[in-house]
């Protein structure tokens, strides 16, 4: 018995290892281009967006993995199990938004106290990142949330990300882009058939979410603005 437990304990002290591990390579990776405070700053945001998961999907019930990082891909929680309706895969899709909105928030709120560039480069960083999630299109998770309202919404979110790429030319939108095809694809099969019933939910629930995701949507759009103008070389 000790030894399983000391084997427990050692695979469980290897995926925070693990997580840890690939959290610190990404803030030594972007440190290289932007310096380290920007960096672990940069990183811890990306982190705390996604706890907000992770908790969430812990809420839940849900096998859930720690984070993991990828320097200049982001970072992603490994779902173990898949949510068994459409309201759960929302919840755990909101969660991040809202928590790593609020991390920028208040990296917006210190900097303006404090007269910081850096916190206000940050918070300006956290609300685009956090904006650009809420494009209506899976795997996002702005694709997670608006599938309990109709997952026909992705539609929308494809020109929005073709646009996007446009305007900022990125091979992370191309990974995007290509995950995303087979779901549309399905989509779009399925387009004459009845609503499946993962995707069923009440009114109520429709019309929570619908409203979380709009107010995400129009207060990050408007942070994300106004935190622009006030960083120096701003040309706005």
């Amino acid at each position: 018995m000790k030894w399983l437990f000391l084997l427990f304990k050692s695979l469980k002290l290897g995926k925070i290892l693990g997580s840890g591990g690939t959290m610190l390579l990404s803030v030594f990776t972007y440190s290289l281009l932007f310096g380290w405070w920007y960096a672990l700053g940069f990183v811890l945001l990306i982190f705390f967006h996604e706890m907000g998961h992770y908790l969430a999907a812990r809420q839940r019930g849900l096998n859930v993995g720690l984070p993991m990082f990828i320097p200049f891909v982001g970072a992603w929680i490994q779902l173990k199990e898949m949510p068994h309706n459409v309201e759960t895969e929302a919840y755990v899709g909101l969660a991040g938004p809202v928590v790593g909105t609020i991390a920028a928030l208040v990296c917006y709120l210190l900097g303006r106290h404090l007269h910081s560039d850096l916190l206000l480069a940050l918070s300006y960083a956290g609300f685009f990142i956090n904006l650009f999630n809420l494009i209506p299109l899976s795997p996002l998770d702005g694709g997670r949330i608006t599938a309990i309202i109709s997952p026909k919404i992705w539609m929308l979110g494809a020109p929005i990300l073709i646009a996007w790429f446009f305007l900022h030319p990125s091979p992370i939108l191309i990974l995007i882009a290509i995950l995303a095809v087979p779901q549309l694809w399905e989509l779009w099969k399925s387009r004459h058939a009845g609503q499946k019933p993962y995707y069923e939910a009440s009114l109520g629930h429709r019309l929570i979410y619908g409203v979380w995701y709009l107010g995400l949507l129009v207060f990050l759009a408007s942070m994300s603005y106004q935190v622009y103008r006030m960083l120096p070389g701003s040309e706005v």
